[in-house]
């Protein structure tokens, strides 16, 4: 059976970041993807329009910076030519269409056995084994949609898809559509509908912290200087200057703070691209109950309210499926498949076990995941 110093299972960002560190450090390694290319979520389940949230230089991989001529917010065709170009630049070859089954310590061999389903062309979902003295999950926070089961959502007469298949709003315009979902995807996709002319309603049931990229610019660099609850009252302040009382809206203001929230709970604040002018003018009508049932095309809200839609789109997130595949793990990741010891010791596990861009940080948390993993790795030769 293959045997590598290290086994990667995940090439998005977060595996990649590995394989360049590793690959610089001269460290063999074998990197499982169960999709048939790099960056699966963004080169084929990301919508259009979508840029990253945060400055380029917030947002790269290790060793290699965006380009000059990179806009300071990436748009996504050039992230993914940023992908590509560090892929070649460290020679990162991933073994494509590998799901992994199965992943275990072996105390006598002092090895990771992991098991994988081959899935390309011709090779009839054979089962295949890698051992690998260290094993990195770098699977990601967004790893299989989720959709939340709501009674008579079979019988619903239209187009149902999660945020993962929507590409564009061009396709929607004229017609009435839900969006399910308030974070940035939800957010952002209400926009482009309203904005190619469908008549949108977003259902907000908790409440949110609207920002725009300034502010959470701002507030990253004061970060490094104050105390997050200084840096949460200040953006709190500056939200209600910038965007004023939403509660007329229907979208209330959470008590705690933006950051404080991202830490403890995972939420991220709103980063506005447009929306918020959109549902002040009308145009993106906000739904703040959650969905009770559906009839043929009608949703019954849990506050008595009906409305008529012809799509509906969930952005309701991702589950991950690590507690299926890994075993023996009773230490580093938790039964949601995020890490157990808390913030900054949360990428390093027992027996040569890492994570890597699980931590709630983004893509600037990979980055600084995979050099303190590919390090680590390194002092252990």
């Amino acid at each position: 059976m293959p045997e590598a110093v290290v086994i990667i299972v995940g090439a998005g960002p977060s595996g990649l970041a590995v394989a360049g560190c590793l690959s610089r450090l001269e460290i063999p390694y074998v990197l499982l993807e169960r999709e048939d290319c790099f960056a699966s979520l963004w080169k084929k389940y990301s919508y259009d329009r979508l840029h990253l949230h945060l400055q380029k230089q917030f947002c790269e991989l290790p060793h290699m910076s965006f380009p000059s001529s990179c806009p300071t917010y990436v748009p996504k065709k050039q992230f993914i030519q940023y992908l590509d170009d560090y892929v070649a630049h460290f020679k990162i070859s991933p073994m494509y269409q590998r799901n992994v089954e199965f992943a275990s310590y072996d105390q006598g061999s002092e090895r990771w056995v992991v098991k994988t389903m081959n899935n390309n062309e011709g090779r009839g979902g054979e089962m295949e084994e890698f051992l690998g003295r260290f094993l990195v999950v770098a699977t990601g926070e967004a790893t299989d949609p989720y959709v939340p089961e709501i009674q008579g959502l079979g019988s619903f007469d239209g187009k149902v898809l999660h945020s993962t298949r929507f590409k564009s709003g061009v396709e929607f315009k004229n017609t009435n559509v839900l969006v399910v979902g308030s974070g940035n995807s939800g957010m952002e996709i209400a926009l482009d509908l309203a904005n190619h002319g469908a008549s949108t309603s977003i259902i907000v049931r908790s409440p949110v912290h609207f920002l725009s990229k300034r502010m959470v610019y701002l507030a990253l660099v004061l970060l490094r200087y104050l105390s997050l609850g200084k840096v949460d009252a200040l953006m709190v302040l500056l939200s209600k200057l910038v965007f004023g009382d939403l509660g007329k809206y229907g979208i209330a203001r959470p008590k705690e703070g933006p950051f404080f929230m991202k830490i403890k709970y995972g939420k991220y604040p709103a980063i506005d691209v447009g929306t918020c002018s959109k549902i002040k003018s009308g145009e993106i009508q906000v739904l703040p109950a959650e969905i009770g049932c559906i009839r043929g095309n009608n949703v019954e809200l849990k506050n008595g309210k009906s409305y008529q839609f012809d799509s509906i789109i969930f952005c309701t997130g991702f589950k991950r499926s690590t507690n299926l595949w890994l075993k023996g793990d009773d230490y580093l990741l938790k039964e949601d498949g995020l890490p157990r010891p808390s913030f900054p010791n949360h990428w390093k596990g027992k027996n040569g076990l890492y994570c890597v861009g699980l931590s709630r940080r983004g893509l600037y948390g990979s980055n600084e995941d995979a050099q303190n993993v590919a390090n680590d790795i390194k002092s252990s030769l």
